[in-house]
């Protein structure tokens, strides 16, 4: 620990004389909860570590100016649980907090905005699901799903708790005292992502263990998380500081979002906080960008771990993990789809057939087509087994695509009208730069199904690299037609089609 706290407060640090210390002491960051508990730590007799541990307790009451605790509260326990809690590294072992600690940090933090929420109070499952989204506390409902089955349940609930709080207090230490909703996003940046350094993990790592980098506990004691792991955690310090926040899910992704009526601020919690324009969320298939609450946000952690084992083709466990995420988002259609598909993957035909078949030719509202998997399944053209297939990882390598290629023609001889397994072969030949296999495949599922936009948007692109520059204007415009029906411009088609006059001019 010394070491750690002499690091804190490099290259300052200047040791025997009384003038040292004091130049050092002038040096500490005077909103820096972290640098004062480190100085008292290292100098706790002298004058200026009594005064930086009143500093740093005037901070901690940033949050509850009127707390009545006793004035020199911080320095009679053991205040190396707490500095520790706040400086340890990334995969320390968890800082126990005890419970004169635990009702401190509470005390302090008493008038955060997540105190109000009726969430904040229950201790059950039962009782989140009954709770309207408005009223849900997400730390809390999330650490309950978490720690349902822990003999320490609320005490391991009220340690995380305590960690998010202290967060929240030194965020709320830097702010004005009339702070707006852009000061407070500003100072959570800073501090998530540069203070504490919160990063995406490696490829490597989150392949593997999504589910680690989702699940609150796992974000807070390694600091890194993928994209719902982190927008978690920047919800729970929002839910703090009375930062209202959206929740929004474009395809394979969540970020938050700051909707005033006039101001949109994206926050994409995958890139330390900037703002990229909601245009690049969208895609050809995508038209519109979905809002999710946060009772959804909770099944939503099932449903990312799901996609873990889905990898591993353990669809038993895919099933639990979907059927613990229904009660949190009941209505979502995406979720029935997962859900009774890996249900026909277990052979647990009535029960899948049941929730696919009012997807059956559905379209989503943020699609612009119908989704087809569903469809071709309940018309015969695929069986569960073949719908496996093509959600065959792979692993970028030329080995590792060939191979599924090579299991989706086999696929496709039986089942030559499945456009999932036509579209994924497609893909492995695009993934092999090899155009013209890829122009052949695309062109067979236009023949199956002319009103898919990728898929015309690819044969644009084929086609143009095959110089048949009339064709490809035929497909863009096929794409364009059908885009357009659904009320949708993407950027990738206006992109193609500036690309494509400069070198030939558009058939009349």
């Amino acid at each position: 620990m010394k070491k750690i706290l002499l690091l804190l407060l490099l290259p300052f640090a200047l040791f025997g004389s009384d003038a040292s210390i004091k130049s050092l002491y002038s040096s500490l960051d005077p909103y820096s909860l972290t640098q004062h508990m480190a100085f008292y730590e290292l100098y706790p007799e002298t004058t200026e570590g009594k005064k930086s541990i009143d500093h740093a307790w005037s901070l901690l009451r940033a949050g509850n100016k009127t707390a009545k605790l006793p004035r020199f509260l911080l320095p009679k326990f053991d205040i190396d649980a707490i500095v520790s809690l706040i400086t340890r590294q990334p995969f320390d072992a968890p800082v126990k907090l005890s419970k004169e600690h635990l009702d401190a940090i509470d005390s302090l933090s008493s008038r955060f905005a997540n105190r109000k929420l009726k969430g904040s109070t229950i201790w059950s499952k039962e009782e989140v699901l009954v709770l309207p989204p408005e009223e849900i506390d997400l730390g809390r409902g999330l650490l309950i799903e978490q720690f349902e089955d822990s003999k320490n349940f609320k005490d391991d609930i009220l340690q995380y708790e305590a960690s998010l709080d202290l967060m929240a207090l030194q965020i709320l230490a830097r702010l004005p005292e009339n702070a707006t909703h852009f000061d407070k996003i500003k100072e959570i940046n800073r501090y998530i992502f540069q203070e504490m350094q919160f990063r995406f993990p490696p490829h490597s790592l989150y392949a593997k263990d999504i589910d680690v980098y989702t699940f609150l506990p796992s974000v807070l004691d390694s600091r890194q998380g993928v994209c719902l792991g982190v927008s978690i955690l920047y919800l729970c310090l929002a839910q703090r500081l009375d930062l209202p926040l959206e929740i929004i899910t474009p395809p394979g992704h969540i970020y938050v979002r700051y909707n005033d009526g006039e101001n949109i601020l994206n926050i994409e919690t995958t890139a330390r906080g900037i703002n990229p324009p909601s245009e690049m969320y969208l895609g050809i298939n995508t038209r519109k960008l979905e809002e999710r609450n946060m009772k959804e946000v909770i099944g939503m952690a099932f449903f990312n771990q799901a996609s873990v084992h889905w990898q591993r083709m353990e669809h038993d466990i895919c099933v639990k993990l979907y059927e613990k995420a229904l009660p949190y988002m009941a209505d979502d259609r995406l979720l029935h789809m997962f859900l009774g598909l890996n249900y026909l993957f277990v052979g647990r035909k009535a029960e899948g057939e049941k929730l696919l078949k009012p997807l059956k030719n559905y379209t989503f509202d943020y699609a612009v087509a119908p989704d087809t998997l569903a469809t071709d399944y309940l018309n015969g053209h695929i069986d569960p087994e073949g719908i496996e297939a093509i959600f065959m990882p792979v692993d970028e390598t030329r080995e590792s695509i060939m191979g599924k290629q090579a299991e989706l023609k086999k696929l496709l001889k039986h089942h030559p009208k499945f456009r999932g397994g036509i579209l994924q072969l497609a893909v492995t030949y695009l993934q092999l730069a090899r155009a013209g296999e890829a122009r052949e495949i695309l062109t067979r599922y236009h023949k199956v199904d002319p009103n898919d936009p990728t898929v015309e948007y690819y044969l644009s692109i084929v086609s143009a690299e095959r110089h048949d520059f009339n064709q490809s204007w035929k497909y863009l415009q096929n794409a364009e037609a059908i885009t357009a029906a659904r009320d949708h411009n993407p950027i990738a088609l206006r992109g193609l089609r500036n690309k494509l006059r400069t070198i030939c001019p558009e058939p009349n």
